[in-house]
């Protein structure tokens, strides 16, 4: 289950040692920041936006100002006491958990009070013509400091919540298999002319995602009681089976649905899973390996997350190479031509019918020459480069196509599937791509048609 470490951590005082000069210019900016700080938390973060009116919004300026007041007093003084704020940061976390907000509102607002302290601190030290290497020390100061204020709120928080997350986390994953439920539901078929996946909102154009759908009220209702906003777009994260089930601990991912007692476990990241976010994926995982999922509209979430399966499995099995942290994105076509081994052995067998005659080495060393040329269109030198081969052996193994499969590779639509169909055999077989034997080829070997000599 995710989570980030809930456990009373040591909290190291503001680094430095700053200045302690530096707390008699501060002391006069607090006013104005606190007011600024409180303003643009109850803009960004929507779960606060109500408290910006009446006496909610004394309370939050309250906790501001005590926050800001004790960083200063630290700065004047690195052994003063930090009881009351660590008093009020507990009663925060607790708030939090009463009201059935997740922490990511106030890790969001703690970001945002950072960026506004570090913005006044610039203006500030270009005014008493402060060097950069003390604005940088300050920015390492207020990082520092908001680390503390969270992890004294989630000490609150996780005691509201009778010192653990389990239910919590329990109804987060229910939330998971909810949204799961729910676009799996919409891939059924829809009225005429809709695609699936698209609830009826197919909007005619081949390219484009399925219009947006409103998630299903279950969905909304139970977001909202664990206080995970629902997003406009997801990622779906596929894990190795068997060795997720151990808690996941890293601060930033409050916000990332889990279901680790799945037998397939798997995670859902809000947006889009950027370098940044990645990185912090790869840290929490700890070695297991994992498949990013296609970032795709909330209904989508489903087939999302069956490609990531789909790019596991096929890392298991050696079709893609190994990787701990890997995308579907990089692998698109791949999962498109390995999707439905049955059809793709059908195609192959119809397109490649016509050599069904030849023994079976022979097929294999006409089929080899064949993908070399579809996927290359190269000269006989460049092909028998690639090959291993005398440039004469490919241009007899060239007539010997031609003459068998003169007509379908002329056609540009039997070229294409004949592409296809011996692509997906390659990513099937790597090393070998032997076509399936059709009824000619079974039993007796029969003799080298007229003509195919020297293949």
């Amino acid at each position: 289950m995710v989570q980030t470490a809930a456990a009373s951590q040591p909290r190291a005082q503001v680094p430095g040692p700053l200045p302690q000069e530096l707390a008699s210019v501060m002391w006069p900016e607090l006013p104005a920041v606190a007011d600024e700080m409180v303003q643009e938390i109850g803009r960004v973060v929507p779960e606060y936006g109500p408290l910006l009116e009446g006496p909610s919004r004394t309370v939050l300026l309250h906790c501001v100002r005590q926050n800001l007041t004790t960083f200063v007093e630290l700065v004047a003084d690195p052994a003063a006491s930090t009881a009351q704020r660590d008093a009020l940061c507990r009663s925060l976390g607790r708030l939090e958990a009463t009201e059935g907000r997740g922490l990511h509102c106030l890790q969001s607002a703690l970001r945002i009070g950072a960026r506004v302290g570090l913005r006044r601190a610039t203006g500030v030290g270009t005014r008493y013509n402060l060097p950069a290497s003390l604005i940088v020390a300050f920015a390492d100061a207020v990082f520092a400091y908001a680390d503390v204020i969270e992890s004294l709120c989630r000490e609150g928080y996780v005691e509201a919540r009778g010192g653990r997350d389990d239910a919590w986390e329990s109804q987060r994953s229910r939330l998971l298999r909810l949204i799961l439920a729910g676009s799996a539901a919409a891939d059924e078929p829809g009225p005429a002319g809709a695609a699936p996946g698209s609830g009826g909102a197919y909007r005619g154009d081949a390219a484009s995602e399925p219009g947006p759908v409103a998630p299903h009220p279950a969905v909304v209702d139970l977001a909202r009681r664990v206080g995970w906003p629902v997003p406009e777009r997801v990622t779906l994260v596929a894990l190795r089976p068997g060795a997720a089930r151990e808690r996941l601990r890293l601060p930033g991912l409050d916000d990332v649905l889990a279901d680790l007692d799945d037998p397939r476990p798997h995670l859902l990241v809000p947006g889009e899973v950027d370098e940044a976010r990645m990185g912090m994926l790869a840290r929490a995982l700890g070695g297991r390996q994992a498949v990013i999922g296609v970032t795709v509209p909330l209904g989508g979430a489903a087939d999302s997350l069956r490609w990531a399966r789909q790019t596991l499995a096929l890392m298991e099995t050696g079709v893609l190479p190994q990787r701990q942290v890997a995308r579907c994105e990089d692998h698109l076509v791949t999962l498109w031509l390995t999707g439905d081994p049955a059809l793709a052995e059908r195609l192959a067998t119809r397109q490649l019918a016509p050599l069904d005659g030849l023994t079976t080495g022979q097929r294999e060393r006409l089929v080899d020459t064949l993908r070399t040329w579809l996927t290359t269109r190269g000269t006989a030198a460049q092909m028998a480069e690639a090959l291993h081969l005398h440039p004469q052996t490919v241009r007899y193994r060239m007539r010997a196509l031609k003459k068998t499969l003169g007509a379908q590779l002329g056609d540009p639509e039997q070229r294409f599937a004949t592409e296809l169909a011996l692509r997906a055999l390659h990513l099937r077989r790597p090393g070998t791509a032997r076509p399936p034997a059709g009824a000619h080829a079974q039993g007796r070997e029969p003799e080298m048609p007229r003509g195919h000599e020297g293949v």
